[in-house]
């Protein structure tokens, strides 16, 4: 996928793949509580979409090995990144990586599986243009009884005003937008596909998390 946003993914994280991992565990905050608990049932199938580097996946893969673990990002160079970690984790045959947009990605034909126990997202909403659409997409997924899960940027709105301008400043930078509204947002995809919500606010407003679980 060379053009639209894989291509503009592929542009900005060619280079920054090297150095994701090191550079973002600093203020990509709430990740490891998500995978904490994520506790998929033995066996059960965990798909994150926006896998980026595998670096969430892999976490995944090591507090549960009975976890068959899946990943999809729409940025083939992240992807590259994303294969090598795995293989160099040991997890190679535990884990099916695939290229596909968030928003529009079919499951059955990528991974041989139409939903899963547990799906995430970790701060990939706020680079997906069709949020909303790539939330609904993740909830459609998920199987009955099953979860979904997601943290991204939260609005700030619990911190100074010059932090806020900084920071939203900053994440331009890498076609990063929080998004406003995710709440509300989970609300309306679990009233339409069926599910109970769940979004809270994390670090003073630093952070959102929030998810559903199916119906």
């Amino acid at each position: 996928m060379t053009g639209g946003h894989g291509g503009l993914m592929d542009s900005v994280y060619r280079r920054q793949r090297h150095i994701y991992d090191l550079s973002r565990k600093f203020y990509l905050l709430g990740r490891d509580a998500l995978i904490a608990d994520l506790t998929p049932p033995a066996g059960g199938a965990v798909l994150e979409i926006g896998c980026g580097t595998g670096r969430n996946l892999i976490a995944v893969g090591k507090a549960w090995p009975e976890a068959r673990l899946y990943g999809v990002d729409i940025s083939e160079a992240m992807l590259k990144t994303a294969r090598k970690a795995v293989m160099k984790a040991g997890l190679a045959d535990r884990v099916v990586l695939a290229q596909g947009d968030a928003c529009a990605f079919d499951a059955g034909a990528l991974f041989g599986r139409e939903r899963f126990e547990r799906v995430f997202i970790s701060y990939a909403l706020s680079m997906i243009p069709d949020w909303e659409s790539a939330l609904r997409q993740a909830a459609g997924c998920v199987a009955p009884g099953g979860k979904l899960e997601f943290v991204d940027f939260g609005q700030q709105d619990g911190l100074p005003g010059f932090w806020r301008r900084a920071l939203f400043g900053w994440l331009a930078r890498f076609h990063v937008s929080p998004r406003a509204g995710l709440g509300q947002a989970i609300g309306r995809v679990a009233a339409d596909l069926g599910g109970f919500p769940h979004s809270r606010s994390l670090y003073r407003g630093y952070a959102v998390r929030g998810g559903l679980i199916r119906l």
